[in-house]
């Protein structure tokens, strides 16, 4: 007799938090993603969508393998920002809890998450929502979660779950490759499979420019897990690594190891050890030099060297920075830099007045008309409206790709004359990930002698057509995601922590 067609849930609440950015709040949510129920599957099931690609490819993934019954409940997600109001998550949690009961029996559950939440008043909202969804369905019911490299896993959250598969790519472009694992583990687990987890956090607060996956420390030691987990296939089924999300500033911080077995806990420790062990023991490799504002002025300035792209790191609206410092800015502004494409710049005031003067319109350009905070401070330049946009894109390389994206009004604005600098203006906080932030005007990326965007990591696979990694630099900018640790003030972060404390010292457990 043929088995019961299986019952899967989907679910998420996916935010990075900034403790050092404003409170995420309903109305961002409902801005960028709040889909439920059966508009949520129909979503998952579109080739250019507005969901995160991992539930689309989790969803395309259980269609492609057998019958199953898709129980939609809640999606939602904004931009990173602050901490998550807490009324809010407590009202997406009884969505989701409330959807789960009605559901009725339940042979799995997939949650999409990113993994570096904090609530208002939680510290560990991702943990509270699996620890939530474990108690509805129980030990018998599959529970998968997917979540980005910079988690900050508990071990509430591993408790909860039967397996955490993170993202092995900065930038992140495995989404689709990550969705579907999580959809062939959970097909084995209806086929009998009873997986376990093993977790160990270190003492280790990398920052931010340190954990790329192409080079360097955190790529080698993503490298290596993976080495691992195939060698232990027999055995293992995910190794995640997760560098984890300073600016979060919990109690949870610090990169983690989580190791998915098939059935031995013993071996999944044990190996979760080995690769932290390995982290520690390079851990010194976790630097990364920055290029100074002065120094990327000075390299604009040179017209015989090819093009290049600057990441404005310390204002990544894609780990809470709010995209409108003008530290950089104004300095190539004023040293009279040409050929510069420099965005995007979230100024909802700006765009507006841009379309409302129209095309062609030429004015004095009021950067931070208001909201003047430490970092966003006001800056007016005579600007020209070389073109406008509606914001309406879909992404085409890196993280966007196939993803729909809303900017809200948008505006090229021309300073410094015909060859000067051309600012990308926007009206929905984003990270400039993609070409098509500059795109949607007919600006062309092959003309530009300097590219500088508003993003710490993500451009890196965007922008790869044009620009290599020897022509990429992070420049020193002030702002809420200073790579330089040393500007905050921690209040949650578990001390000592390397590298703020370069004493600190961890011995592997017993």
């Amino acid at each position: 007799m043929a088995s019961a067609v299986k019952r899967v849930a989907l679910c998420g609440v996916i935010l990075e938090s900034n403790a050092f950015s404003p409170v995420a709040v309903e109305g961002d949510f409902h801005q960028e993603l709040y889909i439920e129920g059966k508009e949520l599957l129909a979503e998952a099931r579109k080739p250019v969508s507005i969901v995160p690609r991992e539930m689309a490819s989790f969803v395309q993934t259980m269609d492609a393998t057998g019958s199953w019954q898709p129980v939609p409940l809640l999606l939602t997600g904004c931009p990173p920002w602050g901490p998550i109001d807490s009324t809010f998550f407590q009202n997406c949690v009884s969505e989701i809890v409330d959807g789960l009961e009605d559901a009725g029996n339940l042979d799995g559950v997939y949650i999409a998450n990113h993994g570096a939440m904090v609530a208002t008043d939680d510290g560990d909202p991702d943990g509270t929502l699996m620890a939530a969804v474990r108690r509805v369905v129980g030990i018998g019911t599959a529970v998968i979660a997917t979540l980005d490299l910079h988690a900050n896993l508990s071990p509430a959250m591993v408790e909860a779950t039967d397996s955490i598969i993170g993202y092995q790519t900065n930038p992140h472009v495995d989404q689709v490759q990550r969705g579907e694992e999580a959809a062939l583990l959970m097909r084995k687990m209806f086929d009998g499979l009873h997986p376990v987890q093993a977790m160990i956090r270190l003492p280790l607060v990398p920052p931010s420019t340190t954990l790329l996956t192409a080079e360097g420390p955190y790529g080698d030691l993503i490298n290596y897990a993976q080495r691992r987990e195939r060698e232990e296939a027999g055995d293992i089924t995910n190794v995640s690594v997760f560098g984890n999300f300073a600016f979060s500033d919990t109690f949870k911080n610090g990169l983690s190891v989580v190791v998915t077995a098939r059935n031995d806990q013993t071996r999944a420790q044990d190996l979760a050890n080995e690769i932290a062990a390995r982290a520690w023991d390079n851990r010194a490799a976790f630097s990364r030099q920055m290029m100074s504002i002065e120094d990327a002025v000075t390299l604009a300035l040179d017209g015989d060297r090819q093009p290049v792209i600057y990441s404005d790191a310390g204002d990544n609206p894609g780990g809470g920075g709010e995209g409108r410092t003008t530290w950089l800015l104004s300095a190539l502004v004023s040293a009279g830099a040409k050929g510069v494409l420099f965005g995007s710049f979230f100024d909802k005031e700006l765009a507006a007045e841009s379309h409302n003067l129209g095309e062609g319109a030429k004015f004095d350009a009021v950067f931070n008309r208001t909201g003047d905070t430490e970092f966003s401070k006001r800056f007016s330049v005579p600007a020209e409206v070389l073109a406008l946009h509606q914001g309406d894109v879909v992404g085409g390389l890196g993280i966007y790709k196939s993803r729909k994206l809303n900017l809200g009004l948008c505006a090229a604005l021309r300073i410094g004359g015909e060859c000067g600098i051309t600012v990308s203006v926007i009206s929905v906080r984003k990270q400039n990930a993609d070409p098509v932030f500059f795109e949607m005007f007919g600006l062309d990326i092959a003309r530009a002698h300097t590219v500088c965007v508003k993003s710490r990591g993500h451009f890196r696979a965007g922008y790869i057509p044009w620009f290599p990694a020897e022509r990429v630099y992070e420049v020193d900018t002030p702002g809420l995601t200073s790579p330089v640790l040393s500007r905050f003030t921690w209040r949650n972060l578990p001390r000592p922590v390397y590298p703020l404390d370069l004493n600190t010292t961890w011995l592997p457990p017993d």
